[in-house]
């Protein structure tokens, strides 16, 4: 059943009446998640993506962890392993952190053209979603060009040159 004011009950999420002068409002329960991080894997070249995001939204690599950094007697690491990136991570904004990873030969090619997922970025301005489409389209394929959304947000669509997706969104509602 949909949700509607004389069918309250049938509303999700969870709800709570408020009477106000004769009237009353539904105050919705928001659960809200700690952070959700995207992690890409890349076939060598993560640092070097990396740098170029870095070059996009700023800031500095909270981690860069390479494979010679874990060696071991019991985690052997071929030489031209090592300098491969196990961990990087690049804070954006206040609570998310974009990570990533080289995946070792032994473990196969990530196919760089399939459609893993793509990655959202809610600006905070029109101004600031050019900003960061244009330096991260660069170089890659658009696939949708920013501009007015039929939703009513101004956003653009495209793969990186890393074949990375991504979603650069500013909503004016937000």
């Amino acid at each position: 059943m949909p949700c509607h004011w004389k069918t309250w009950r049938n509303c999700w999420p969870p709800y709570r009446r408020k009477p106000i002068k004769g009237k009353f409002t539904i105050t919705f329960k928001i659960q809200i998640m700690r952070t959700i991080n995207p992690w890409i894997n890349f076939n060598g070249n993560a640092e070097e993506a990396f740098t170029f995001y870095k070059s996009v939204f700023g800031g500095e690599f909270a981690k860069i962890i390479r494979f010679k950094d874990l060696a071991s007697a019991e985690f052997q690491v071929p030489e031209k392993e090592a300098n491969k990136i196990m961990t990087i991570a690049l804070p954006l904004g206040k609570h998310n952190v974009l990570m990533a990873n080289d995946v070792p030969e032994f473990m196969g090619r990530v196919n760089e053209s399939e459609n893993r997922s793509k990655i959202v970025v809610s600006a905070e301005s029109r101004e600031e979603a050019d900003q960061i489409f244009n330096g991260l389209s660069a170089g890659g394929d658009v696939e949708g060009p920013i501009g007015d959304s039929p939703w009513g947000t101004y956003a653009g669509m495209f793969r990186d040159k890393y074949g990375i997706e991504w979603i650069v969104e500013f909503d004016p509602q937000l």
